[in-house]
């Protein structure tokens, strides 16, 4: 209560100061991001970075091998994909928007729903899900094992005889550990540099402070406070209209452990209830950070928003309805933004993304051949 208190009567005295008091508006509740954590039982070093930058793009880590982790996190697409729901094993599709790595390192929550609580963790289930990776860990680790230069990175690295899957996953959460951005506009102009946001970028700070209540939720260095919400994102078209996305759907339904009511009749994702198994967390998802937003759209757990300037039109009308409507937030209710508050929302919005972030695919090793037997 005392951080809402705070921000509230920073914007108000900003409003009454004039555009002097806006210029130099440094909320309490936000802060630039300081460099990632990283934990003291899978440290960050050059080798094993430059290991998970090549098992990331790398098929073999997979059920067919045939879908790396980058399937659905492309470099040039803001390492996730611009398509409403992400990728799936073939024959089959996934159910949710694909979200970015870029500053991943810095989520307690990993997915839409927090299921795993660190990258190390977030690796694995993505590898081994149904509908993603869908790999089998001896399968991947015999893949890994053929690999001459794979097996001498590991063993340096990591002391394996031959590459043990879960070093796998310690080497990839290594390396998205480097994915982060740290010096964006709205980096620079929290710590000091008055003429890192423009003028219109100024006021939109201020209207996400005061106005467009949007510093509630989205706050500290992460512009996510990491909690769980109904905001009222209408249910995705793709499970009307798509018969594999169905089909999908049901299974994830069935295979997280819904009522048979829900199996039969749910028409739109339930969200953190599949990991709490509670009525009043149907529909609520993870707070995402904002950070990088200008290259990841379309938004939401489902996609169905396709731009920032939607996102701020969909805030202001007091979002929409989904079908669990009973659960949606009191916080979300109509704003009443003028047109010229809109434009200078997204503007800022847009000041929380930095250059884009790019790299050259690494080269795949590849199997050694098997030896030729002699006649």
């Amino acid at each position: 209560m005392l951080m809402k208190s705070t921000v509230s009567v920073v914007a108000l005295l900003a409003s009454l100061a004039g555009p002097a008091m806006a210029e130099n508006l440094r909320p309490d509740a936000l802060a630039p991001l300081d460099p990632p954590p990283a934990p003291a039982d899978n440290p960050t070093t050059a080798a094993k970075v430059a290991l998970g930058a090549k098992l990331f793009f790398d098929p073999k880590v997979s059920g067919n091998n045939g879908m790396p982790c980058s399937a659905c996190h492309l470099p040039e697409a803001g390492w996730a994909i611009q398509d409403p729901i992400s990728f799936g094993y073939p024959g089959t599709t996934h159910w949710r928007n694909s979200q970015t790595i870029v500053n991943s390192a810095y989520y307690g929550k990993l997915f839409w729903a927090g299921a795993s609580k660190s990258l190390e963790g977030q690796a694995r289930s993505a590898a081994r899900g149904a509908v993603a990776g869908n790999g089998e860990d001896d399968l991947m680790e015999a893949r890994l094992a053929f690999v001459p230069e794979y097996r001498k990175a590991f063993r340096e690295i990591f002391g394996d005889e031959y590459p043990l899957i879960r070093n796998a996953y310690r080497a990839m959460a290594a390396f998205q550990r480097t994915l982060v951005q740290t010096d964006t506009p709205f980096d620079n102009y929290m710590r000091g540099d008055d003429d890192a946001l423009s003028e219109q970028q100024k006021r939109g700070l201020e209207v996400f402070a005061g106005k467009g209540n949007c510093i509630t939720c989205h706050n500290g260095p992460l512009l996510s406070d990491e909690a769980y919400y109904n905001i009222g994102v209408p249910p995705s078209p793709i499970w009307e209209e798509d018969p594999l996305a169905q089909i999908t759907f049901r299974f994830e339904l069935y295979a997280k452990g819904s009522t048979e009511e829900m199996y039969r009749h749910t028409k739109d994702d339930p969200g953190l209830y599949f990991r709490t198994k509670q009525k009043a967390d149907k529909g609520k998802f993870r707070t995402p950070s904002l950070r990088y937003t200008k290259y990841t759209y379309p938004f939401m757990h489902n996609g169905t928003i396709e731009t920032l300037a939607d996102v701020v039109e969909f805030y202001d009308r007091g979002g929409d309805t989904n079908e669990f409507a009973a659960n949606k937030s009191k916080l979300i209710q109509p704003l009443g933004l003028t047109s010229g508050e809109k434009e200078d929302l997204v503007a800022f919005l847009e000041s929380l993304s930095g250059p884009e972030i790019l790299m050259e695919e690494p080269d795949i090793p590849e199997i050694a051949p098997l030896p030729v037997a002699q006649q």
